[in-house]
Order: C-alpha cells, then sequence, then structure tokens
C-alpha cells in the first residue's frame, strides 16, 4: 500500500471538506489536528480548494491533506501544486486514474461494483473508495465484493457518521471511513471552530473506544498476590483465577505474584484499534510508547506507554 494510504488508514478517519473562503482553511485546519483528525480531503466543489489546501499545507506540513470531487487531469495538477498527498473522485475515470499514476500521486477513485473493482485492478491500484457508502449497500455491499477481490482495500465514503463507524473500521479490508458529520458546512461558514474541535474530538473517541480493562497491582509473592485477589473475590462476588505470572479477581484485579512494571502496578486500557490508538496518542498527544507485543501476524497484542500515571504503568489493549 502506498505510504500516504497506510497514513490515512492509522488515523482511521478522513474529514471530507467543502470550504466555501480560503480564510477558513486555516482556523478549519487548527480545530482538527487540535481534535485529534491531521486529515482532510479538500472538494473540490468550490473555487477555493484549491487555495485552502495550499494554506492547510503550509501551514501544517505534517497534516495529511489531498483532494476530493477531483474529475480531470487539470484538476490533478491545480490539487498538487497546492499540495495535495491524495487525490480522490467520485467515480472511476481511467484517464484521471492513469494520470495520477503517472505523476506518482496516490489515487482512490470512487467504484460502487465489481466492474469498477476490476478496471480499477487492471489499473494497479489496491484502494479504492466505495461511494456513496450507505446508498450502494453498505457494509454488506464492501463485505461480498470483497469476497472475490481479496487484495482489495476500501476507503467508504456518503452515509458514514459516528453511529456506524466503527461497524465499518471492524472489517479489516476498509482502511478508513471519509465523513463530514464533524465537519458540516454550516458550522464551516458560521466559523464555529471550538464545535467543529469538539465535534472531531468526539469521532475519534467514538472510533477508539477508550475503555478500562483492568488494575494491576503488584503483589511480593504468589501467596500475597492470591490472599489480596480473594479478598476482592470474597468482598465483590468474583471468581479468583490463578494464572503463571498473576491471580485475577474477576476480570477488572490482577494481582501479580512478583513486582512488576509500574511503582505500584499497572493499569490496562481497551480501545477498539490499538495501531490507531498509538497513531494518535504518538503524533497528537505526544505520547511515547515502549516497544509493543505482537502476535503471530505482527499486529499489537499490547503496548506500555514510557513513563508512569500516578505511580502506575499504563498499557493498551485490543478489545
Amino acid at each position: 500500500m502506498n505510504p500516504v494510504l497506510e497514513q490515512i488508514s492509522k488515523i482511521g478517519i478522513v474529514p471530507v471538506v467543502k470550504i466555501d473562503r480560503a480564510e477558513d482553511a486555516l482556523p478549519l485546519a487548527k480545530a482538527l489536528c487540535a481534535g485529534g483528525l491531521p486529515c482532510a480531503e479538500v472538494t473540490f466543489r468550490t473555487g477555493a480548494a484549491a487555495e485552502a489546501i495550499r494554506i492547510m499545507t503550509t501551514n501544517f506540513p505534517n497534516m495529511c491533506v489531498g483532494a476530493g470531487t477531483v474529475l480531470n487531469a487539470e484538476q490533478v495538477d491545480a490539487a498538487v501544486a497546492a499540495g495535495a498527498k491524495f487525490i480522490v473522485s467520485p467515480g472511476l475515470n481511467p484517464r484521471t486514474v492513469k494520470y495520477c499514476i503517472e505523476k506518482n500521486v496516490p489515487v482512490t477513485p470512487g467504484t460502487s461494483s465489481p466492474s469498477d473493482i476490476e478496471q480499477a485492478i487492471e489499473l494497479g491500484l489496491d484502494v479504492v473508495k466505495f461511494f456513496p457508502a450507505e446508498q450502494s449497500g453498505g457494509l454488506a455491499k464492501i463485505k461480498a465484493m470483497a469476497a472475490p477481490y481479496v487484495n482489495m482495500k476500501f476507503m467508504p465514503t456518503g452515509g458514514i457518521n459516528a453511529k456506524n463507524l466503527t461497524s465499518y473500521l471492524d472489517f479489516d479490508k476498509i482502511i478508513a471511513c471519509g465523513g463530514s458529520w464533524m465537519v458540516p458546512g454550516d458550522l464551516i461558514n458560521e466559523g464555529a471552530w471550538d464545535k467543529i474541535e469538539q465535534l472531531t474530538r468526539e469521532a475519534v473517541q467514538t472510533m477508539l473506544g477508550f475503555e478500562l480493562a483492568h488494575i494491576g497491582i503488584n503483589g511480593e509473592n504468589e501467596e500475597e498476590a492470591k490472599k489480596a485477589a480473594d479478598r476482592f473475590s470474597f468482598l465483590f462476588g468474583w471468581n479468583t483465577k490463578v494464572g503463571n505470572s498473576s491471580v485475577f479477581s474477576g476480570t477488572a484485579v490482577e494481582v501479580m505474584k512478583a513486582p512488576f512494571k509500574g511503582t505500584h502496578g499497572h493499569i490496562a486500557v481497551r480501545t477498539n484499534y490499538i495501531e490507531r490508538a498509538v497513531n494518535y496518542m504518538s503524533t497528537v498527544l505526544g505520547v511515547e510508547f515502549e516497544e509493543p507485543k505482537k502476535d503471530e501476524k505482527g499486529k499489537y497484542k499490547a503496548i506500555y506507554l514510557k513513563g508512569e500515571v500516578g505511580g502506575f504503568a499504563i498499557h493498551l489493549v485490543q478489545k
């Protein structure tokens, strides 16, 4: 997969933005980045699109900004000259796709049928837009089309919102979802940047779904660990389960048989998508991480944040 598309996959959500006034680009980019989505697809449906992309990419060089609703080679040139890192189109125009490939610009054309997918494969693409997603059959349609085209991945846009976002992202053939619910045109035109930042932050939290998994307590030895776990089980009606290195009381409390990470212990936090959580926390929040534990497929199982919070080590685990 192209490195830019890999970056988009780690972000998970692509805000689809229609900008009528170029001067709105800078505060909008600030709101998106502050809310946790350093990414935008600026649609070429207005005359301000190219200048808006230029403003965003100049002031936020690490932001992944692309151009949407690109219909021809002239718009590709204008978008790339302004700093666009990727191109998105509502349909699959072979001439436009070939032009992007010649220019070495990642492009995700719109598709909605097996015939579209086969054209994309013939053109050498491995990621396509699925548009309009909900109106074209939604997740069920994507899964049906993905079955025979095992190497193709999708970026659905159209009808995606906070309620159905994670159902799409749970399917491993979907790299990210495009949507405008956090950047509605009326809020952009009103200059409601605080509200856009809030909606963006809510979208990120919905996607990542952080929740407490368990609290780990450092015990001195196996006997003390069993004693502490049994006490929790007695108090709250949980079951004690003895493991190799720790004793669990229910699923909420883990008592280590010997001192482990953290002065007092560790806290495990579950997330829907651990690699996207790591990307968000590192690039947006500036958090540093230790080396992750990975499964046999190379995917993250757990990863510790560097340092402690209140004497506890913190680690993420995949739901």
